[in-house]
C-alpha cells in the first residue's frame, strides 16, 4: 500500500530515514514529504500557510491510485487530518505519531516564536521535559544541524475543516510523550484538547514510551508500530 509521511516542525522528508525500512522490507511504496517551505533553509516561508501543507498532501494523494495511508508527526498530525477531510473517501488509515487531528478553528501553536517569516527551533530550555526524553546530547546535535525554520503561518493560522466524513477515517494514536490511558482519560472528561479525537469512530491506541521524536530516539520501534498499524489496516 501507498504510504505518505508528513514529518513535524523544523523536519523534512529525510527524518523518516531510520523508520521506513521496515515498511519497505514489507512491500508498501513510501512516499515521505519534504513539505513547501521545508526545502532549504533558505527558502522562502512568505505566504505558506497550514492550507498550503494540507493541499500539498492532498496533491501527493491525487497522485497516487487507490487508497493510501497517511502518518503525520507532531504538527503533522493536524496537516494528515486536514487531508482526511479533503479525501475521506480516498484514507485507509491516519496514523498520529505523537499528535492527534486538529478540530475546526484550532492552530497547531501559536505560541511558538516567530523571527518575520520563520520559527526557528527553539533552544531546549523551550520544550518541556518530556518532550526531550531520549534525546541525547549527540541526538541534539544532530537535530539542530539538520532543522529548517517552519513557516510561520502553518503554526499559527487555523484549522478549516468541512466533512464530518473525516471521522469515519480509522485513525491510530501512537503515544509516545503521554501514555494512551491518559489519552482515553481525557476523551472520558470531555476535555477539549481531545475534543476532535473523541468524534474519531474507530481509533486504536499504540504506547511507544519515549519523548516527542521517537524517529530519532527509537525508529527502529516506531518502524514497528507503523507496520503492525498497516497489518491491522490489511
Amino acid at each position: 500500500m501507498d504510504i505518505i509521511l508528513v514529518p513535524g516542525f523544523w523536519l523534512d522528508a529525510s527524518s523518516w530515514d531510520e523508520v521506513t525500512p521496515p515498511l519497505a522490507t514489507a512491500g508498501h511504496r513510501l512516499h515521505p514529504l519534504t513539505l513547501p517551505g521545508l526545502e532549504s533553509a533558505d527558502a522562502s516561508r512568505a505566504g505558506i500557510g497550514l492550507r498550503t501543507h494540507i493541499d500539498a498532501v492532498v496533491a501527493k494523494l491525487d497522485s497516487l491510485d487507490g487508497k493510501v495511508v497517511l502518518v503525520g508527526h507532531s504538527g503533522g498530525g493536524a496537516i494528515i487530518h486536514g487531508v482526511a477531510d479533503a479525501r475521506p473517501d480516498r484514507i485507509e488509515r491516519n496514523i498520529f505519531v505523537d499528535s492527534g487531528p486538529l478540530g475546526e478553528g484550532g492552530c497547531i501553536n501559536d505560541e511558538l516564536p516567530a523571527d518575520g517569516d520563520d520559527i526557528p527551533l527553539p533552544p531546549w530550555d523551550g520544550f518541556e521535559d518530556a518532550d526531550l526524553v531520549d534525546l541525547t546530547d549527540g541526538l541534539r546535535t544532530q537535530f539542530r544541524s539538520r532543522a529548517i525554520p517552519q513557516p510561520k503561518g502553518v503554526a499559527y493560522d487555523k484549522q478549516h475543516l468541512h466533512d464530518v466524513r473525516r471521522y469515519d477515517v480509522p485513525a491510530t494514536v501512537i503515544a509516545c510523550e503521554f501514555p494512551s490511558s491518559l489519552l482515553t482519560e481525557w476523551i472520558d472528561a470531555g476535555h477539549p484538547y481531545v475534543a476532535e479525537l473523541a468524534r474519531i469512530r474507530d481509533v486504536e491506541y499504540v504506547d511507544l514510551p519515549t519523548g516527542h521524536w521517537p524517529q530519532f530516539t527509537r525508529p527502529a520501534e516506531l518502524g514497528q508500530a507503523i507496520l503492525k498499524a498497516m497489518d491491522r489496516t490489511a
